[in-house]
């Protein structure tokens, strides 16, 4: 007989209770062609699988009552770790690229790191700009938040603000997404 699976779904742990290990008195049973069988007590969904030579698997411990499916356990754990891997496939991982800047930065300076952040946000990752402040720089933090604002500017055309410009310790930062295209 197997034993209960631990299974990893969206970052949450899923125990498969099967056969025995099923304590509940009454249960829904789903038949392994999908079809529903009723309600009934955990002795007869026993019997049901037992005559189909199949397990009986708790796929739903939290409905009332809960979901036991008349499914082979084995086939079915490799069904759920095949879906696994597919959405690990689809996923995409956005990275946080940054682009530093000074608050005497030059006009060419700044077109260049703005090209920078351009292809970070056409690859699909996420930009943090910071404006670093050094020595009497930070008191003249205010006049210098219109640089954060330009860049964002320059590349609204490809990118929203996603984390507006915040004055943490000796920098200003701000987070800039790709625009989602629909």
């Amino acid at each position: 007989m197997p034993q209960a699976a631990h299974e990893l779904m969206e970052g949450k742990t899923i125990d498969y209770l099967i056969n025995e290990q099923i304590r509940d008195k009454e249960v829904r049973v789903i038949g392994p062609e999908g079809n529903q069988l009723g309600v009934m007590s955990i002795k007869d969904a026993r019997a049901a699988a037992e005559e189909a030579d199949l397990d009986l698997v708790r796929v739903s411990p939290n409905a009332k009552p809960p979901v036991c499916k008349i499914i082979d356990y084995g086939k079915f754990r490799y069904e759920i770790s095949r879906k696994e891997k597919e959405a690990k496939k689809k996923q995409k991982v956005v990275e946080i690229k940054e682009v530093r800047l000074s608050p005497n930065i030059e006009e060419n300076d700044l077109n260049t790191k703005i090209n920078q952040a351009r292809k970070f946000l056409e690859k699909g990752n996420r930009v943090k700009v910071t404006l670093r402040f050094r020595g009497r720089e930070l008191a003249y933090v205010n006049q210098n938040k219109p640089i954060l604002d330009d860049f964002a500017e320059k590349l609204s055309d490809i990118s929203v603000i996603d984390k507006p410009a915040k004055f943490e310790g000796r920098s200003m930062t701000m987070f800039l997404a790709a625009k989602s295209s629909k």
